[in-house]
């Protein structure tokens, strides 16, 4: 049997680039570069979204990590944001009538600021105007003239109800809880001599004076109440005519500077008539104050004039662009805070604090998908707010049900667009259970992993390792560390045809690359040095797998590297620990016997195989019953197993080793164990490509020269994972020197071949297989065992040498 005609050609065993082909000496000379490699199609996508101004075209981002989409999106945003206009400043101020809903007043950006200030110079200047306007000599003159008009017409009043109780007889004196009245006689009081001396007709007389009279003197006190309320109403318009013209010219100022908004126009009417009607908050407080620590008195609180500005822009800036970090509710949609004073708590709208979404009104918010989705009440916010135009900022503790009586801010429209990255599942997750997100969120930009090698993506490779070594301050890079990173580029891909666009991957082994240049004294990195870094994060990765070989080596995990055995084959499989995973060969054992059963998976009945794996052992059972099954029932069982495996197995990428154990079995026939196999076989035999081609390979690889390379060590791999291949340069000079061989089948045939050094065997015309190949021995022994189960029906004693088991 020739095995050359399967054998891959070393130039497709890992790509090997000519560092004199790039063009360039080193990166030094090289334009940085500005652009994303290889993400034209969701370039375009974001392009699109961010262009489309209907409503519900938020876009999802969804790749992978470290494909690049934070620098993307945040790129093309920022891009699209420098020509854009720059949003409004947006405030809120008391709500004289209500002050439990402030108002919100939206101004031109860059006009926030200002308005604050000037707001708040307005109202200083009014409390040092104010105060002096009522120390004014215009003022005392007109208070005092006020005053002594009032208490000349008291005067007069009281000089005439004097007389009439005089007519009356009786005159006024004076006692400890205020002035009687006393009946007179020739002019002076009467005395208790005078009274007893009265007829009672005289009483009856005096008595009817009294009563006439203080009906009088009530009509008195009236007189003089309406005297005190009419002095008061016109200290009241006095005081308030006075303030009416100390704030009419900072008034008309602010009024002018704003009236071409309405809103705020409204607001400073408002404020207007709060000071003329309240205008002894600006006075200094009369009489003596309490001395008890924590009750002193204080100036009446002017906050309620200020201006709360919550969100300002630069109208230079164009539009915003937020990059939420932590989108927890009150990030988001914004906050009231609280503050404590004699132990209690109390808010205003100067505690109103903004959200990221009203940060980025007008302009683009960014959010990691998966960070808001673990915080409480995030999502349903951001999509209350996409669906209703709106920000409405609420105390959180009511969704819990907590009842606060708290403040009831006038919702700000809001118009952003809202960028969502994530996980490719996550997006078909929302798709499927969110019934919401598909009217939301229209646009998706997906991120590929890899992209076809080009020239022109060695050479954006190449401006990418200038660019980093630009801004990281790294030694600039050889043409032929260039050309190594392109290598491992591809090796990230997993193909010899496309390079990786993982580049945060790429970036990190730039820097591990420059570290071990710079220990080592080098101006440039160069192509050992990139070595150094590749073969330095796998010692740092994998001391699992060296534990593994260790016990393979040893032959505490039992792997035969040489010889020949019936049922027994070495099979591949792939650990995966995280950022790290590797190979290594695993024993696959059959054994073939009289029965029914079928193919029996150790694994799957030990609750220990996956469901691919359980499907790929399936699939073996259609491809022998297809093969063999004939003009005889197909009686055989078959019991196959991974040895020293004692967690889950899963996938099919060992079903055509399992296949070739059982085919070895059946037709007693050894197999190479110099060898190992990996593959996936469907029930024609044709045999699928798998993942982890290159980990297998240099994990069988690995375990053979630590027992010593003979020349005849090699692995199977489907022929479609050609492409795949991207092996470490160590396994490509030991085959390139004969040392070690690597295999690429189409078919179980192929693989059989190699694996017995026996042609699988074809159908003659007669529907048989040649006695020497191997169907034609496993039909032989298949034959037996019909007859053998036939033989055991009818009665007849069992034939020896065989083992039969119940149907």
């Amino acid at each position: 049997m020739t095995v050359e005609k399967f054998k891959v050609p070393v130039s497709m065993l890992a790509p090997m680039i000519d560092p004199g082909q790039l063009g360039f000496d080193d990166t030094g000379g090289l334009e940085p570069l500005t652009d994303i490699i290889g993400q034209e199609r969701a370039a375009e996508a974001l392009e699109f979204g961010l262009n489309m101004k209907s409503p519900g075209f938020n876009l999802y981002v969804s790749g992978p990590v470290g494909t690049g989409k934070g620098t993307l999106v945040r790129q093309m945003v920022k891009r699209m944001a420098q020509a854009a206009l720059a949003s409004s400043d947006w405030c809120y101020v008391n709500n004289f009538q209500d002050p439990s809903r402030p108002i919100c007043l939206s101004l031109p950006a860059g006009q926030g600021v200002s308005f604050k200030r000037e707001m708040a110079g307005f109202i200083d200047g009014l409390r040092r105007d104010i105060p002096m306007a009522f120390e004014s000599k215009k003022y005392l003159d007109a208070k005092a003239k006020l005053h002594d008009d009032i208490d000349a017409k008291k005067k007069s009043l009281f000089q005439e109800l004097t007389e009439l109780s005089r007519t009356r007889g009786f005159g006024f004196e004076e006692t400890s809880v205020g002035f009687g009245i006393v009946p007179l006689k020739s002019g002076k009081p009467m005395t208790d001599a005078d009274m007893e001396a009265m007829t009672e007709e005289e009483q009856w007389d005096l008595n009817e004076r009294r009563k006439t009279l203080e009906g009088e003197i009530r009509e008195f006190h009236v007189r003089i109440h309406g005297l005190e309320i009419e002095a008061e109403h016109q200290q009241r318009h006095l005081d308030r005519q006075l303030v009416t013209n100390v704030l009419e010219g900072r008034y008309e100022t602010m009024r002018r500077a704003y009236q071409e908004i309405p809103a705020i126009l409204t607001f400073l009417e408002r404020v207007r008539d709060d000071i003329v009607h309240h205008y002894k908050d600006f006075l200094p407080r009369e009489g003596p104050t309490l001395a008890i620590p924590g009750l002193e008195f204080k100036r009446p609180d002017m906050s309620r004039f200020l201006v709360n500005l919550i969100v300002q822009h630069d109208p230079t800036e164009g539009a915003p662009v937020i990059d939420e970090s932590h989108p927890t509710y009150t990030n988001l949609i914004g906050k009231i805070e609280r503050r404590a004073h004699m132990g209690v708590m109390y808010t205003d709208f100067t505690e109103i604090h903004a959200g990221a979404v009203l940060l980025a009104n007008g302009g683009y918010l960014i959010v990691n998908a998966l960070d808001m989705l673990r915080q409480p009440f995030s999502w349903d916010a951001l999509k209350r707010v996409i669906k209703t135009g709106e920000v409405k900022i609420e105390d959180p503790g009511e969704f819990y049900g907590f009842s606060t009586a708290g403040l009831r801010p006038e919702p700000i429209p809001v118009n952003v667009k809202v960028i969502m990255v994530g996980p490719p599942i996550l997006y078909h997750l929302l798709q499927a259970y969110e019934e919401d997100f598909g009217k939301l969120f229209k646009v998706k930009a997906d991120f590929d992993t890899e992209v076809e090698r080009s020239e022109r993506q060695d050479r954006q490779y190449a401006r990418f390792i200038a660019k980093l070594c630009r801004e990281e301050g790294l030694p600039h890079f050889g043409a032929d560390a260039v050309a190594e990173i392109l290598r491992q580029g591809l090796r990230f891909a997993d193909r010899h045809d496309r390079l990786s666009l993982r580049f945060s991957l790429v970036s990190d082994l730039i820097r591990e690359a420059g570290y071990w240049a710079r220990k080592e004294g080098h101006s440039f990195v160069s192509r050992a040095d990139v070595d150094a870094a590749v073969s330095h994060k796998r010692h740092r990765s994998n001391l699992a797998e060296h534990w593994i070989q260790d016990e393979i080596k040893e032959g505490t995990l039992m792997i035969d590297l040489d010889g020949d055995v019936v049922g027994q084959v070495n099979g591949l499989s792939v650990h995966e620990l995280g950022d790290y995973s590797f190979g290594r060969p695993t024993r696959i054992t059959a054994r073939t016997y009289v029965g029914t059963k079928g193919v029996i998976d150790i694994q799957r009945e030990a609750e220990l195989a996956g469901m691919i794996h359980s499907k790929g052992v399936m699939t073996l059972a259609g491809f022998l019953a297809g093969k063999f099954a004939g003009s005889y029932p197909f009686a055989m069982s078959a019991s196959v197993t991974f040895e020293q495996t004692y967690s889950e197995v899963e996938g099919d990428s060992a079903a055509v080793a399992e296949l070739a154990a059982i085919l070895s079995s059946l037709a007693n026939l050894p197999i190479h164990q110099w060898l190992a196999v990996t593959g996936s076989v469907n029930q024609l035999g044709e045999i699928q490509p798998i993942g982890g081609a290159n980990e297998k390979i240099e994990g069988f690889f690995e375990s053979c020269s630590r027992r010593g390379l003979t020349g005849k060590q090699g692995v199977i791999i489907p022929a479609r994972n050609t492409k795949h291949l991207a092996l470490r340069l160590d396994v490509v000079e030991a085959v390139e020197s004969g040392h070690f061989s690597v295999y690429a089948v189409n078919t179980i045939e192929e693989a059989l071949e190699l694996l017995t050094g026996i042609a699988a065997g074809e159908r003659d015309l007669d529907g048989t297989y040649p006695s020497d190949s191997v169907f034609g021995r496993a039909a032989q022994r298949l034959e037996e065992m019909a007859q053998a189960v036939a033989e055991w029906s009818e009665g007849e004693e069992k034939p020896s040498g065989h083992i039969i088991t119940e149907p």
